[in-house]
């Protein structure tokens, strides 16, 4: 047996020496070379993995997250929860959440998910309410919190749940005074409750505090006040090591700094606006079935949705998605025309509180792209006319948008793979449902990669990366998709080897050829 053992691997070593020299050695090392120089084009491939239509009337695909214990999606929709199976997307369950009221978002952390409630009378305080996600039932009673929370997420360890209330008005504030150029501001809303983050600690599951904005610091340029409403928490990210939250209030072209020592807000920071007259920040202004970018003496005010925090050497950076939005009821925006523009600016979209009749003083909602910023709101990074561009590019820009806000940033997540930070952003304005995807390892040199456009999805709202087995899957979370009005879809995702790796395999190779030609001279 040993004998024939030897005799079978001498053959296999010389059966391996014929190939090698059939099969030149510079065939292989030109056909990986080639194949080293086609990878080094993006560090990342995604296919899908799966769509799952929700069957529950009424149900839209807003907010998805992950449970690591159980290896389920849970995905939030205005009537409940869809438990969906992260590997398959079959459905595992659908919680029924409106004996609550509207569920505007979910977070799950250690097992335990977290619903937000908005109350049948949104102006009311709202709930949060805690399922097991093990026996996907109800853990404990209820707690209740602001008016209208719209978004919440655990601190990274899990001690605290914080919780943005968007606390809208049901009817904005009238119209109080114009200015003699045009710029016009409004009252105080009526019954317009608070704007704040709730603040619950999880271990004696108790709100341990209600951050408002009452006195606090304001800082930055272009803070939109006098709107006839208060501040509205949009979002919330926090640092890594939770000492700190970033709040993005959209409506307000604001970013709030909230200490989680003091458990009170230290500063809010008005982030500006873009020019959209200046190079790469081109914008199409015309909703007339012809998509021209142009670069129009117009200012774009920031107003992020989306956001979400990562720390690069110490140092923590604030993503976020640029949407814009204006009031519910649009009172506070008109057609440029109404301060002197002429075409091609005459419909878009503008602020009243911030446009005046003076030349370049226009100031439409969203910069129509992604920005990195510092913990101060300095702006650090701004993907430019990126996003709509590629849109246009690959056939999915909507045209009837452009008047609007384009693509419309609205969601954002990161995850590290392959050694690399890379930003998944959510466009909401799209033919079809699109996700740009950019490489921030180096937050002020961030790079477009690629965009992942699925057929038959429409409208993203949430994103949430996750990993299975090592393995690393997005799941997207899409409102408007075809005649199910709703979808959920997850990516796998895959680092693609450096170029080094390639470098490597070609040594290698060479060790071979160099072996192969010593056996044969040897022999």
């Amino acid at each position: 047996m040993v004998m024939e053992f030897r005799a079978s691997r001498e053959r296999n070593l010389d059966t391996y020496g014929d190939i090698m020299r059939l099969k030149p050695l510079s065939i292989l090392l030109a056909g990986l070379t080639l194949a080293a120089n086609a990878q080094a084009a993006s560090p990342l491939t995604f296919s899908k993995l799966w769509t799952a239509n929700s069957a529950t009337a009424g149900f839209l695909s807003e907010i998805p997250a992950f449970d690591a214990a159980t290896n389920t999606v849970w995905v939030a929709g205005v009537n409940g929860v869809d438990v969906l199976n992260a590997l398959s997307g079959s459905l595992v369950q659908h919680i029924d959440t409106t004996a609550f009221g509207s569920i505007n978002s979910v977070a799950i952390h250690n097992g335990m998910a977290a619903f937000a409630m908005e109350s049948t009378v949104r102006t009311d305080p709202g709930q949060v309410v805690f399922f097991d996600t093990l026996s996907r039932t109800q853990n404990g009673a209820a707690i209740t919190v602001g008016a209208l929370p719209d978004m919440l997420t655990f601190t990274p360890d899990g001690s605290k749940l914080l919780v943005a209330n968007e606390a809208t008005p049901t009817t904005y504030g009238t119209l109080a005074s114009t200015s003699a150029t045009g710029t016009r501001s409004y009252n105080p809303a009526v019954n317009d409750p608070v704007g704040s983050v709730s603040i619950i600690d999880m271990g004696t599951r108790t709100v341990a505090a209600t951050a408002t904005f009452a006195g606090v610091t304001q800082t930055g340029s272009n803070l939109r006040l006098n709107t006839g409403m208060d501040f509205e928490p949009e979002y919330i990210t926090v640092n890594a090591d939770g000492s700190r939250a970033f709040v993005s209030l959209q409506e307000a072209n604001g970013m709030a700094v909230l200490n989680l020592s003091t458990n009170t807000f230290e500063k809010v920071v008005g982030l500006g606006a873009k020019d959209f007259s200046q190079p790469g920040n081109q914008i199409d202004p015309l909703n007339n079935g012809t998509t021209a970018f142009i670069s129009p003496n117009v200012k774009g005010l920031y107003m992020p949705d989306g956001m979400a925090a990562f720390d690069k050497n110490g140092v923590t950076y604030v993503v976020m998605a640029n949407e814009g939005d204006f009031r519910e009821d649009d009172a506070d925006r008109s057609a440029a025309s109404s301060y002197g523009a002429a075409s091609p600016l005459n419909n878009l979209r503008v602020s009243n509180t911030d446009s005046s009749t003076v030349a370049g003083e226009l100031y439409t909602a969203g910069a129509r792209s992604f920005s990195i910023r510092d913990v101060d709101g300095n702006l650090v990074f701004d993907s430019g006319d990126t996003l709509d561009k590629e849109a246009a590019l690959r056939g999915i820009y909507d045209d009837g948008r452009s008047r609007d806000k384009g693509v419309e940033p609205e969601g954002v997540e990161l995850m590290e793979i392959g050694g690399r930070t890379f930003a998944f952003i959510g466009l909401e304005r799209t033919l079809k449902a699109a996700i740009a995807v950019y490489d921030i390892t180096d937050p002020a040199n961030a790079s477009f990669i690629d965009m992942i456009v699925t057929d038959g999805d429409r409208a993203p709202e949430g994103l949430k990366g996750f990993s299975i087995g090592g393995v690393n899957y997005l799941a997207i979370a899409n409102e408007g998709s075809g005649a199910t009005l709703s979808s959920t879809s997850v990516y796998q995702l895959a680092a693609v080897p450096e170029p080094e790796t390639y470098a490597m395999l070609l040594a290698g190779l060479g060790m071979v050829g160099f072996m192969a030609k010593r056996r044969k001279s040897v022999n």
